[in-house]
């Protein structure tokens, strides 16, 4: 039986005396394992992954890949860059060569009236052709849009040019009250009306198989007085053929 005054420790009791042999003197026994606690030891738990045998190829997969794209997009780069060089494209020359107004009727900040525009579009490019689309065009007193309407397309050859006539309209359009006054001002001082030519198109370049991005082209024909006097209802374009300022 246990002593209860004995204190407890968390060490194991100290092993009994082995039993004496025939001599009297205690039997010989290995001592007890220097290990032995009353605990068992926790259990032991690898931390670190194993190494992947394949991480290597894969990273250098993975380079050669990045490596061959970045290469190609230079390559590409280089070569339209090279084209574009040796082709030098230019953008098409624009000029109005004739513009007139009949049937101008302005009253009660309202405008009535017809123009007739022609211009003509050149191609001074020596290897590209050019096809124009999707072509949007208005007429302007300053910055106020007055009447608009739609051009067809049309396909310019190498070294050539082509002429166009576009149509305007406007009945009974209302127009602010300063664009009216100075119409008024200008019919009654210069006997004439300075008008704008706005138009938009979309524009393709083409060199044999080679074909540009299609790009949208802006052309501006400012500056355009048409001589009409206060006691007329029509005139036509002073001063001839006018050029366009164009930009991509």
């Amino acid at each position: 039986m246990a002593d209860p005054n004995r204190p407890v420790t968390g060490y194991p009791a100290a092993a009994a005396a082995p039993p004496p042999n025939h001599n009297g003197y205690p039997s010989a026994q290995p001592p007890p394992p220097a290990t032995a606690y009353p605990y068992a030891a926790p259990p032991y738990y690898n931390n670190y992954p194993y190494p992947d045998p394949y991480a290597a190829q894969r990273n250098t997969f993975l380079r050669r890949v990045i490596a061959i794209l970045v290469a190609s997009t230079i390559i590409t780069g280089t070569i339209l860059f090279v084209i574009w060089i040796v082709i030098l494209p230019r953008i098409p020359e624009f000029q109005v060569d004739s513009l007139s107004v009949s049937n101008l009727n302005l009253s009660n900040s309202l405008i009535t009236a017809n123009w007739d525009l022609r211009f003509t579009a050149r191609n001074p490019n020596k290897k590209l052709t050019l096809y124009c689309d999707e072509i949007a065009a208005a007429i302007f007193y300053d910055s106020l849009s007055i009447a608009d309407t739609t051009v067809p397309p049309f396909f310019m050859d190498r070294v050539n040019e082509t002429s166009q006539e576009v149509s305007f309209v406007a009945t009974g359009a209302y127009v602010e009250k300063w664009a009216f006054e100075g119409m008024g001002k200008e019919r009654a001082e210069k006997a004439s009306v300075r008008f704008n030519v706005r138009m938009v198109a979309r524009v393709s370049f083409k060199a044999g198989s080679w074909r540009a991005r299609r790009r949208y082209l802006r052309v501006y024909c400012g500056d355009l007085s048409v001589g009409v006097a206060l006691n007329k209802s029509s005139g036509n374009l002073l001063g001839g053929q006018r050029r366009c300022r164009v930009g991509l």
